[in-house]
């Protein structure tokens, strides 16, 4: 079972993610850990070359593992993103 959720945080610094309109609705395809806001874009910027610090959903600091070949980052209740 597997369920898309909304981005509510930021996935780099945790802070609330103001959210208007339809694109705010998290994308699918990077699983909600980009930002969805002007106030942000620092962060989304920082994001296309780093792993996401913070879980979209609810805020916690997940354990992030970079390696040679990539890096994966795991929430402690949502489980484990990847690029």
């Amino acid at each position: 079972m597997s369920t898309v959720e909304t981005a509510g945080f930021c996935g780099h610094c945790g802070g609330p993610a103001t959210q208007a309109g339809p694109a705010a609705q998290g994308d699918p395809a990077t699983q909600g850990e980009r930002p969805t806001s002007d106030a942000h874009l620092g962060c989304q910027q920082r994001l296309a070359m780093e792993p996401p610090r913070y879980c979209a959903v609810c805020r916690r600091r997940m354990k992030v593992q970079v390696t040679p070949l990539g890096w994966t980052a795991e929430c402690s209740r949502h489980g484990r993103v990847t690029p």
